[in-house]
């Protein structure tokens, strides 16, 4: 029995019927030279045999031929010359050596790395290597590959014509309906109820539907009709209703710990208005969340708030709630002035009860808070209360930051700059509205027709 070793082939004598090895450097065998050269000026030999080289490879097969003028050197050799750039000589020689594998019909199943394959590939391509070509396509078509090798797979395979073309599978772009359906078994999963070992997969989920929705470099992978905000409405719904059930038997579930389900609900809500923003859909959520202000903020505040879970209640509350508030502040939704001040009304003395609770809190004995809110959601909620108290008539105004003016909590939320802005206003209203009447009758007088 003959075992072949790597860089090797055969082939059988038909007079002897004895199996004759080939192997690459056998200068005693070979009839071959086969010169890889370099235009940086590098020039390896290689003992080879014709027989191997012009089996499955078109290349040494014409220069090999009878009609192709070839040179002889030392040992009456025939020489054939390949020429490449330095950074592709390995993968030449590789290909070269592989040669001898491919000629014995046992194409490797292990390419050693993307890298090497798609090498490999390039070179059988240019010496036209019908079997090391789809060796190296399957290969590539079947492993991962790393963002790097992705990067290169896409700048290469394009330029090498249909043969290589099944490697580029995975990353062809998928039909809408095919989008559409993933789109919404992921969104009926993200805003489930999942057993706590699944919390990373819900996590991951929210996190590739709001990428899906997102515009940056890359248009959105998904532009929503109207029957898929439909779906949407329908799912974010489910989770208000059972953020207000949760908050009806608030203490009952705090006596019976069983506070993860209503947190879990309120960090659905807080993605959740990610989603209706970039669906330009926030306005019922909106709607629904002012109807029940008073009494998420008179339940919450009822309750024992010396209570660890109840305090992250109240956090993450106060992220759906600063949302909330930045949609009416900013103008994603209107409201009028009697529901926008109401809210003014009902949020500020919440926010200032809840800052100092929450930031006081004792971290754990690891040294960790057993929850946190980002001081970039307490600077939102400044900013939009401080907003919506500048949009509410003059009046209003005045006795909000009457009230405020009034606290030993006048740090948080800071209204400076809606009192600056009132006290301005207020002086100069006189002013303004004089003038304003001034050029109203001016106005008037103008459109009066002359009388004859």
């Amino acid at each position: 029995m003959l075992l072949l070793v790597p860089g090797a082939s055969m082939d059988i004598d038909p007079d002897k019927e004895v199996a004759v090895p080939y192997i690459i450097g056998d200068r005693s065998t070979s009839d071959v030279v086969v010169r890889i050269r370099t235009e940086e000026g590098r020039d390896d030999w290689f003992y080879c045999h014709s027989h191997v080289l012009t089996k499955k490879c078109k290349y040494f097969a014409d220069r090999l031929s009878e009609s192709w003028p070839t040179c002889q050197i030392l040992d009456s050799r025939s020489c054939v010359e390949v020429y490449c750039q330095d950074s592709e000589f390995n993968h030449h020689v590789n290909a070269l050596r592989l040669l001898y594998v491919v000629a014995d019909s046992s194409v490797p199943e292990n390419w050693n790395g993307v890298k090497n394959a798609l090498g490999i590939l390039q070179v059988s391509i240019k010496l036209g290597c019908p079997e090391m070509v789809r060796g190296c396509v399957d290969y590539l078509e079947a492993v991962s590959w790393e963002e790097a090798e992705e990067e290169e797979i896409l700048r290469i395979i394009p330029g090498l014509g249909p043969e290589a073309e099944p490697i580029l599978a995975r990353l062809q772009p998928v039909d809408a309906t095919s989008i559409r359906g993933i789109f919404l078994s992921t969104l009926h999963f993200a805003t489930s109820s999942p057993t706590p070992d699944m919390s990373d997969l819900k996590s991951s989920a929210q996190e590739q539907l709001e990428y899906m929705l997102t515009e940056d470099d890359d248009p959105p992978l998904l532009i929503a009709d109207d029957e898929l905000k439909v779906e949407v409405r329908k799912s974010i719904n489910c989770l208000l209703t059972s953020f207000y059930g949760y908050l009806e038997d608030l203490g009952q579930l705090l006596d019976m710990d069983k506070t993860r389900e209503l947190l879990s609900v309120v960090s659905d809500l807080s993605w959740a208005c990610q989603i209706l923003t970039k669906l330009e859909i926030m306005r019922e959520f909106v709607n629904s969340w002012v109807e029940k202000s008073e009494s998420i903020t008179n339940r919450i505040t009822d309750t024992n708030l010396n209570h660890v879970d109840m305090l992250a209640i109240m956090a993450k509350v106060m992220e759906v709630g600063g949302k909330v508030l930045e949609a009416i502040a900013y103008g994603t939704v209107i409201l009028p002035t009697a529901k926008r001040l109401h809210m003014v009304k009902l949020w500020l003395p919440f926010v200032r009860l809840s800052k100092p609770l929450i930031s006081s809190w004792s971290v754990d004995v690891e040294g960790s808070p057993p929850f946190k809110v980002d001081n970039e959601i307490w600077q939102g909620l400044e900013s939009s209360l401080v907003s919506m108290v500048l949009a509410l008539p003059s009046g209003d105004q005045a006795e909000i930051l009457t009230q405020w003016l009034g606290t030993h909590h006048v740090q948080y939320p800071d209204l400076t700059e809606a009192f600056e802005v009132w006290c301005y206003r207020s002086k100069v209203a006189k002013r303004r509205l004089t003038l304003l009447g001034k050029m109203r009758c001016m106005s008037n007088s103008s459109e009066t027709p002359p009388r004859y």
